[in-house]
């Protein structure tokens, strides 16, 4: 077995790196920890960190190519978020002008969860604990 311990990151590319970084850091409330453009590259490389914790790179490209992310293609299918209070994330939401899919129920945990789309359609979960 791996000695692995924890997820380290996700890594996210995204279209457009200001409505990106807007969305992470003031909507979902992402906290920067180091932000840098690399010039060789003409992008820029965003950490964030949830609670504390590293847990976010937004990268910017020229042109990032399209990635099918529905229905069902293979590879990453979300990134998900954990809450204790699954409503007060949905009216948060719905003040920023985002809206979330109706609400499902997990029928493994029985527990409650919700969908929205990041500025690239990329689906973020948020999952009631």
């Amino acid at each position: 077995m791996l000695p692995l311990s924890h997820v380290h990151h996700i890594a996210v590319i995204c279209s457009d790196y200001t409505r990106s970084r807007h969305f992470y850091t003031h909507v979902l409330g992402l906290r920067i920890i180091r932000e840098v453009y690399r010039e060789e590259r003409q992008s820029y490389k965003l950490d964030l960190a949830l609670d504390g914790r590293y847990v976010l790179e937004l990268f910017s490209f020229p042109d990032p190519p399209a990635r099918v992310s529905r229905p069902e293609a293979c590879g990453l299918r979300h990134l998900a978020f954990a809450t204790p209070d699954l409503d007060a994330v949905i009216e948060e939401l719905h003040l920023a002008g985002i809206a979330a899919e109706p609400v499902r129920t997990d029928e493994f945990t029985d527990r409650r969860f919700t969908f929205i789309a990041d500025p690239d359609g990329l689906p973020i979960e948020f999952y009631e604990e």
